[in-house]
């Protein structure tokens, strides 16, 4: 590998992971409003600015350039039982030498609670590891967000450790924790709890 120019699709039984093109920018924009996905991702710091959305023209020239990125892998997910894109799984600040990147997701209300982001994570995983020949693969979470870190954990990433006092949110300071999953461990676990 010697980019992530390419964009693959990648199927599930709950989702497809496709790659964004500028006509997802208002699902998404949607998705970035939401209060809960903007608190969780650490996108605002403070309750005055939850519920606005980026402005729908930059997240247009967003997704519509994402194709043309060979330095990071942006993927919506779409639940499959709708046909609507309900969320994002990316893999970015990618390190040739070190085969390593990071996992960022977002879901939003629509694709909450059903497993959609639980797959979602699982079909990216098994992409980087299995078809980019990732060694490390690797995420941060915020302590107010258990509900995520606990499906971070179930598909087999491990705690690193905690930077304290990453985000400060109200004027309130929350630790973020590094946690990440190598190649061994995915071959092993394949995120089966």
């Amino acid at each position: 590998m010697t980019d992530l120019s390419h964009k693959p699709t990648l199927t599930g039984n709950l989702v497809t992971l496709r790659p964004p093109t500028a006509d997802d920018a208002e699902a998404m924009t949607a998705v970035m409003a939401d209060p809960d996905v903007a608190r969780l991702t650490g996108s605002v710091t403070s309750s005055a600015d939850l519920g606005v959305p980026p402005p729908l023209e930059r997240s247009r020239d967003w997704y519509g350039s994402r194709g043309a990125a060979d330095d990071r892998l942006d993927l919506v997910v779409v639940d499959k039982a709708t046909d609507r894109v309900v969320g994002e799984v990316v893999l970015n600040s990618w390190d040739p030498d070190a085969r390593s990147v990071n996992f960022r997701t977002m879901v939003g209300p629509e694709g909450r609670g059903r497993g959609l982001g639980t797959e979602a994570a699982r079909l990216v995983l098994g992409y980087a590891f299995d078809q980019l020949g990732m060694h490390r693969v690797g995420l941060e979470v915020f302590d107010f967000n258990p509900r995520a870190r606990h499906v971070y954990e179930k598909i087999g990433f491990v705690h690193e450790g905690t930077r304290r006092h990453a985000l400060c949110f109200d004027g309130e300071w929350v630790d973020a924790h590094d946690m990440s999953i190598l190649e061994h461990e995915w071959a092993d676990h394949r995120g089966d709890s």
